[in-house]
């Protein structure tokens, strides 16, 4: 079929605004331990609802009147299963328990601060779980009925996650940090041990320390083994403790990350299989994941190729009841789903999926994963999506949305991602920059950002913009940044630093100003300028050279902004100081402030009202300019 030419930019879509505010987000997956039941987290707008399949059976929610939602840090760690019971936190902090068969809800935790990562004991009698209450965080303990009052396991830390039970009880393994750390910096392994009245008799440091970072311990299915991942190497790879003869062994160790930032409660990137001979782990080269399997015996590693169709998987779950391996599944051109796979047989089950998929791939724009010389000659990284529609072919060359991600310790991953399809699909080319500080490089990648940010983020997309320019994939009059929280700041810093370079900016919830930022943010985050940064006051200087509030008057090109009314992260005074700033000089600007919304929008009548203001502002502002 012949296609229609027509500007870039101006596609007609089939990608509406109000199909990307109606999306299901898929964010964790378990198995039940004594059957074939596999239960998942979906998040509807605002509401966070557990839903469930028994083995051939359609799938049924188990929450429709209860929303579902950790709120320690960031969330995450929502639920688990064992035992025919799922365990979830609720709204207002409490751990509630229901039966998967049928029944209501039942409260087993007092109403106050919060409960997150909750973990049953082998025998289903005991929850471990993480709780935080007037900035103080740490394990604490109840019986799975709820019958008694919970009880305090392991606090003095600043920050606790991923707590584990051992096979037999004894242990309770997890994560543990300080201030100034964040998690990708600097934790340990620790080791906590019971008596016989299931006292604590004693915490042991296992691994870690300021500069070395440990994620996720796991206590093979015998008992033997506690393994984790540290990227102690420059790389999070996957390594074995011997609990018994208290040795460390290495176990991969290819340039790619096995690991990932704990931005969140209840991550995960592998799990043991049933037997205990093997474990199934995900490794990220680059933004593009794939799953492998270790052999225990052989200490090999093999590609598991039938899910190769997908180059973003997540939170794998393995089944102890019959070998499955759950995960959420996506790639630049497949929308999220929660599939299983059967080692045995490779079959590859798809349970739920996140949009209708009324649309092929061939429709979709696919991820290209793109290299170029920074401002000082060193690689930065990120992911190319070109013009992609069945009808039309563009005229010219097409305007370039250049994505900063948040964080800014994060990375844009071949994921599915409606938004960025939302553009390609009307004409747009995206970049997506994974700038140094990024992860998915290695750490020495990452720390580059240490004392340098508003450097090299605003420094590599420029580049990044240019390079694209320069190979005929974007016009240079028509460039666009976009970005949220850190991205947003880094879209504040570049209209400051470069101005007229980005013909419009979209800055979702920005930080303009970092005094305020350490002031005002929430406690996971308030020491995280020290390293970005540098701490306070030795480094009040750098602070305001790059706050974009004291040089907001060198803005001088169009500029929207989007801020939740209730976001503790990055406040709404940090937008309306900026707004200020250029409703007083007259630069053409709109403001949208969205009731109700945190860090981050979840009201489909709010997603569906920015993307339709984003492509009228840029249009008017870029296009047809």
């Amino acid at each position: 079929m012949t296609k229609q030419r027509r500007q870039y930019g101006t596609w007609p879509s089939p990608i509406s605004a109000a199909a990307l505010s109606t999306n299901l987000r898929l964010s964790d997956v378990a198995w039940d331990t004594d059957n074939d039941t596999l239960v998942w987290f979906e998040r509807r707008g605002k509401s966070g609802v557990l839903v469930m399949q028994a083995g051939q059976e359609a799938m049924r929610d188990l929450t429709d009147t209860k929303s579902v939602g950790a709120r320690v840090g960031y969330g995450g760690g929502d639920f688990t299963v064992h035992g025919g019971y799922v365990y979830f936190a609720g709204p207002d902090g409490r751990l509630y328990r229901q039966a998967l068969e049928s029944g209501d809800a039942r409260a087993i935790t007092p109403a106050f601060g919060h409960a997150a990562a909750p973990a049953v004991s082998p025998n289903g009698e005991w929850l471990v779980y993480v709780h935080s209450y007037e900035r103080t965080d740490g394990l604490a303990i109840v019986d799975s009925n709820g019958d008694y009052w919970p009880r305090k396991l392991a606090f003095g830390t600043d920050f606790v996650m991923q707590p584990v039970w051992h096979p037999a009880g004894g242990h309770i393994a997890y994560i543990a940090w300080n201030h100034p750390q964040m998690p990708w910096d600097g934790t340990e392994l620790r080791l906590l041990t019971f008596d016989d009245d299931l006292r604590v008799a004693s915490i042991d440091s296992i691994v870690g320390d300021e500069t070395t970072a440990i994620f996720q311990p796991a206590f093979s299915p015998d008992g033997r083994y506690l393994s984790y991942i540290s990227d102690a190497t420059g790389w999070g790879q996957l390594y074995l403790y011997d609990l018994e003869l208290q040795s460390h062994h290495q176990l991969t160790d290819a340039p790619a990350e096995h690991g990932t930032p704990a931005w969140i409660q209840g991550l995960r990137m592998y799990g043991w299989a049933a037997d205990g001979q093997q474990i199934y782990y995900l490794r990220n080269e680059g933004g593009v994941y794939s799953l492998w399997v270790y052999d225990i015996q052989s200490g090999s590693s093999q590609q598991i190729d039938a899910l190769s169709a997908y180059t973003a998987l997540d939170q794998p779950a393995i089944s102890s009841y019959h070998g499955k391996i759950a995960l959420i599944a996506s790639s630049s051109s497949i929308a999220p789903r929660i599939i299983s796979y059967v080692p045995d047989t490779q079959q590859v089950r798809i349970h739920r999926r996140a949009t209708t998929e009324s649309l092929s791939t061939t429709q979709l724009a696919s991820a290209e994963a793109i290299v170029w010389p920074g401002h000082d000659g060193e690689d930065a990284h990120g992911l190319y999506y070109p013009p992609t529609h069945d009808s039309y072919e563009g005229i010219g060359t097409p305007p370039l949305l250049v994505l900063v991600h948040g964080g800014p310790t994060s990375q844009r991953t071949t994921a599915y991602d409606s938004g960025v399809q939302f553009f390609t699909s009307r004409g747009f080319a995206v970049l997506q920059v994974n700038h140094r500080g990024s992860t998915g490089y290695g750490k020495a990648y990452m720390n580059k950002l240490r004392g340098n940010w508003g450097i090299y983020d605003v420094e590599d997309s420029v580049t990044g913009a240019t390079y694209l320019v320069a190979q005929g994939l974007a016009d240079t009059s028509k460039i666009m940044i976009m970005g949220g929280s850190a991205g947003g700041f880094t879209v504040l810093q570049s209209l400051v630093t470069k101005p007229g370079f980005y013909k419009a900016g979209i800055c979702l919830y920005g930080v303009s100003n970092h005094f305020l930022l350490a002031q005002d943010t929430h406690k996971f985050e308030e020491r995280y300028l020290d390293s970005m940064l540098g701490p306070l006051p030795e480094a009040a200087d750098v602070y305001r050279e790059r706050s974009p509030i004291f040089h907001a008057d060198r803005i001088v090109d169009p500029m929207i902004v989007f801020q939740g009314s209730d976001d503790e992260v990055v406040p709404q005074n940090q937008s309306d100081l900026i707004v200020e700033s250029l409703r007083s000089r007259g630069i053409p600007h709109e403001y949208h402030i969205y009731e109700g919304e945190g860090h981050g929008f979840r009201k489909p009548e709010h997603i569906e009202h920015m993307y339709n203001h984003i492509i009228q502002f840029v249009t008017q502002h870029v296009i047809y300019a």
